[in-house]
């Protein structure tokens, strides 16, 4: 198959688009994809500290290649790179390594969080106390809470995340399966700062997954390929399942699922309270009630077994 902007072979079929493009307009493709979203991310901003949440993962190392491509030439621009070490046996070393490989050779200050150090517990640990309980839905939820607090303390203006194409709409059809609506409006990209919560940006909103994926082939860059331990217990793997189908057969319906959220966000921002935490009463950080998800887990690592949390979705 020829590419469709030269004569060059092509590396990528984009069926939602109907394109095949050779290596060369593939790249620049992606890298324009992710121009387009920042400036629409971020519109008009005029400097400050940018926090990137950097797993070492190909989409966060992705997203932090084309980030610091993108602000090279703005000396009021900078970078600082946050890796949470949630303490995964077997998993989080290898990957905390290959984040910093990726900060050494950017030239981005790294920091490394540790949810033993910050949390008094790992995910490990509290896996092993709730055995009932998919990990991800604690993990993702003290992750977030470290990061916004890293971030914040960092003066960030906002925390870039590495959310690809599938990883958004899933969480869309999450939610929208689950008649959660004030969740779309929680997830990231944005759009209504709120006191305490540094404001999340995806710049890979409109990258499928596979093509980050190749992108980073590609381009040589140095990422961790390994799985999580848990994540094959998250309730996510059916939707993820599900999507993959709708979109073999309905090629395009992962963009349909952001146009759709985009146009219910001014439904929800109409919406008196809808998406507006307040702060949690044990740890000040914000939250919907007066007790944040993440206090209620810590909590539950020391309460009866008939009085732990039961399994919900979580929200990038």
């Amino acid at each position: 198959m020829r590419c469709d902007a030269c004569e060059q072979d092509a590396v990528v079929d984009q069926p939602y688009r109907q394109a095949h493009l050779c290596r060369s307009h593939f790249l620049g493709s992606v890298r324009d994809r992710t121009r387009r979203e920042l400036h629409r991310q971020l519109p008009r901003f005029a400097g400050g500290t940018v926090a990137v949440a950097l797993s070492g993962g190909k989409d966060s190392v992705v997203a932090l290649e084309l980030t610091s491509t993108y602000f090279a030439r703005r000396t009021g621009v900078q970078l600082v790179a946050i890796t949470v070490d949630e303490g995964i046996a077997g998993y989080r070393t290898s990957s905390v390594t290959a984040a910093a490989a990726a900060c050494e050779r950017l030239g981005v200050e790294h920091q490394i969080i540790s949810a033993r150090d910050r949390l008094g517990t790992t995910t490990d640990a509290a896996a092993a106390r709730f055995p009932g309980l998919a990990p991800c839905s604690f993990c993702g939820v003290w992750r977030r809470q470290l990061l916004n607090r890293a971030a914040r303390d960092a003066g960030a203006a906002v925390l870039l995340l590495g959310f690809n194409l599938d990883d958004l709409a899933q969480t869309v059809l999450m939610n929208l399966a689950r008649a959660e609506l004030p969740r779309l409006l929680r997830m990231a990209p944005h759009r209504n700062p709120q006191p305490g919560l540094i404001p999340r940006i995806a710049p890979l909103a409109r990258i499928p997954e596979r093509e980050v994926f190749l992108f980073a082939t590609l381009s040589g860059l140095r990422f961790d390929h390994h799985e999580c331990p848990h994540a094959g217990a998250a309730v996510r793997n059916v939707f993820r399942e599900v999507l993959w189908q709708l979109e073999e057969a309905l090629p395009g319906t992962r963009q349909s699922l952001l146009r759709t959220r985009e146009q219910l966000l001014p439904l929800l921002l109409g919406a008196a309270g809808e998406g507006r935490p307040g702060t949690c009463e044990e740890c000040g950080e914000p939250s919907t009630g007066p007790r944040c998800r993440a206090c209620a887990y810590l909590g539950a690592l020391h309460a009866p077994a008939d009085r732990r949390p039961a399994e919900r979705a979580s929200a990038p």
